[in-house]
């Protein structure tokens, strides 16, 4: 990619997209400073993981998983505690989410301070051995390149793994979304270990697929929840459509080659984007809650009719 393209490129992430636009709580986001240990204390402070944190959430946190706009995970904070982003609260205090609201607050963070920044999905394997937990991280330009972290994690936190600065590529402790995917399409993995935890029913295929469309929904700017749905996506568990394989097939190639300064994949990625309906968001998504409500998102109106 030409010096000009990957300026051009950055620049684009370090304006706010309207997901990690701050709204009225511009000068909390700003008092972070736009670094990866500063941004952990942050993201951990503010943000509860609905399954993985230190206490059993209160139906608040439940509810707060569907907070898909920083402004509104922000709203829940300053309501429930006062002082910056990275004081100590008490558990029934912190928003409940997830790593994508972890990694959606960093890159608010970044972006507020000019820093380009986006997250990215895919799978981790450093949380439980022999299995690759779906993740959402983060990356943000710096020094001509994209240096991916994990805000979930300090410094402490990653034995032998850098986690401010993690490696790339199929195997690495995080794979994008792309890299399983091809590996499973070329035999070099069937899958059975990538999702949500062992023994939960949403593994395999299925999954990796939609993280490969919703990869670049993240890259186009538009960073929807772990659990929306549009385009060609399907209900967990059944058979992917040939459709269905040979969008994410495409999607995958040209993800792996952007990833990799290709200049013409990234704007094939952006046509596709624009003009393919099976991969493209419109205006309302679906939203299969984990509190097991399942809805319509209307992501201009910001409202999601129930069923």
């Amino acid at each position: 990619m030409t010096d000009s393209a990957s300026t051009r490129l950055a620049h684009d992430f370090a304006r706010h997209s309207p997901y990690s636009e701050p709204g009225s709580h511009r000068r909390l986001v700003a008092a972070v400073a736009p670094e990866p240990q500063a941004i952990h204390r942050a993201a951990t402070a503010t943000i509860t993981h609905y399954r993985a944190g230190r206490a059993a959430p209160t139906a608040a946190q439940l509810a707060d998983v569907d907070r898909r706009w920083i402004s509104a995970i922000l709203d829940a904070a300053a309501e429930r505690a006062e002082g910056p982003l990275d004081a100590e609260r008490a558990d029934a205090d912190r928003v409940g989410g997830c790593c994508r609201d972890h990694s959606l607050l960093a890159v608010s963070i970044l972006r507020e301070h000019g820093v380009p920044a986006r997250t990215r999905l895919g799978f981790a394997a450093y949380f439980t051995p022999g299995f690759r937990h779906d993740h959402v991280v983060v990356e943000m330009h710096r020094d001509g390149r994209w240096v991916r972290f994990d805000p979930e994690l300090g410094v402490d936190d990653g034995d032998d793994l850098e986690v401010h600065d993690l490696p790339g590529g199929e195997g690495s402790p995080f794979e994008t979304a792309a890299e399983a995917w091809i590996a499973h399409r070329e035999g070099r993995t069937g899958l059975a270990d990538y999702g949500v935890a062992p023994g939960h029913p949403i593994t395999g295929p299925w999954i990796v697929h939609g993280y490969v469309l919703g990869d670049l929904a993240h890259r186009m700017r538009s960073e929807l929840l772990l659990w929306d749905g549009w385009g060609i996506m399907d209900a967990p568990r059944r058979p992917l459509t040939a459709a269905a394989i040979e969008i994410a097939d495409r999607l995958a190639e040209l993800t792996i080659a952007a990833d990799s300064g290709d200049e013409a994949a990234e704007h094939s990625l952006a046509a596709i984007w624009r003009d393919d309906e099976r991969a493209r968001v419109g205006r309302t998504v679906t939203t299969a809650s984990p509190t097991g409500r399942f809805g319509t998102t209307d992501l201009v109106s910001r409202e999601t009719r129930w069923s």
